[in-house]
């Protein structure tokens, strides 16, 4: 190999390895797209902006913009759309950090690796720092693989406890655990708070259980302990957001925290404005 084609390999090597979203100093606060997917991606982020969030989690299923209503914002997003998304993030100084992702790449089991390099691909053109989403546990290693390569999180998630699915245990903290271990440290959770507190789970101490593994948190306060339990502006259900808080700072997490929201209400907007200025305003 030439010296010029020395060069041009360490400069490809560089722009690829440089292309994620750089690892944050800090808490950052901002919106889950799926807060307002009654809209297009471009309109979630212009209320993302508008409700003083500073990273927004987009969701792979979303139209993208009001100008292309039939074009979803996923894996097999083109070129021109990518680069008119990250214009549109620009424009409004928001940033995207983590787009979550449905288990449709890995309905296909021939092609499993396949597929969710896509989603990573489609990750590292955007620049995102991570994925979230809940991928079956033995395609995992998969996952691991495509981490490793592309230096991009995979933000695991729960969800809430459900009898119609026994099998289900994404929702028991133990369970989350013990899918990490011995895995990359770029490996982790997207910890949904709300939905620990639908399961009867104290987000607290799940918190202070998983540690150093999460990556992200969707925070939400809801009314009860009951499977479908609307949302609530935070410091008004039983999440206990406050100690959330205060045991994230405690262990210097590094992050995002995305507000959102699974229930429309007359006030979003405002609701959205309120738990962003409560994640900001929190004192330990």
């Amino acid at each position: 190999m030439n010296t010029k084609h020395i060069l041009l390999s360490v400069c490809c090597l560089a722009a690829f390895t440089s292309c994620a979203a750089p690892r944050p100093k800090g808490i950052e606060a901002g919106v889950c797209a799926y807060t307002f997917r009654h809209l297009t991606a471009f309109e979630a982020i212009e209320k993302t902006k508008e409700c003083g969030g500073e990273v927004i989690e987009l969701f792979l299923w979303q139209k993208l913009s009001p100008e292309h209503p039939k074009v979803v914002t996923d894996m097999n997003l083109a070129d021109e759309h990518i680069a008119a998304l990250k214009a549109k993030l620009k424009q409004t100084g928001v940033r995207a950090v983590n787009a979550y992702f449905n288990n449709a790449a890995f309905q296909d089991k021939a092609n499993v690796e396949a597929n969710t390099r896509k989603l990573f691909e489609f990750a590292r053109k955007l620049g995102l720092r991570g994925l979230t989403g809940e991928p079956p546990a033995e395609y995992l290693d998969i996952v691991e693989k495509l981490v490793k390569e592309y230096d991009i999180q995979l933000c695991f998630h729960n969800h809430p406890k459900n009898p119609k699915k026994p099998d289900y245990r994404n929702w028991e903290p133990a369970y989350l655990l013990s899918l990490m271990e011995k895995r990359d440290p770029r490996m982790g959770f997207s910890l949904d708070t709300g939905h620990l507190s639908r399961s009867g789970v104290d987000p607290v101490e799940t918190v202070k259980l998983l540690k150093s593994r999460i990556l992200s948190v969707h925070l939400k306060d809801v009314k009860e302990a009951q499977p479908g339990s609307g949302d609530l502006p935070y410091g008004q259900g039983i999440g206990n957001i406050a100690g959330v808080l205060t045991e994230l700072k405690r262990q210097k997490f590094c992050g995002h925290i995305g507000v959102e929201y699974e229930h429309t209400t007359d006030q979003l907007l405002d609701d959205v404005k309120h738990c962003l200025n409560f994640i900001r305003n929190h004192k330990p």
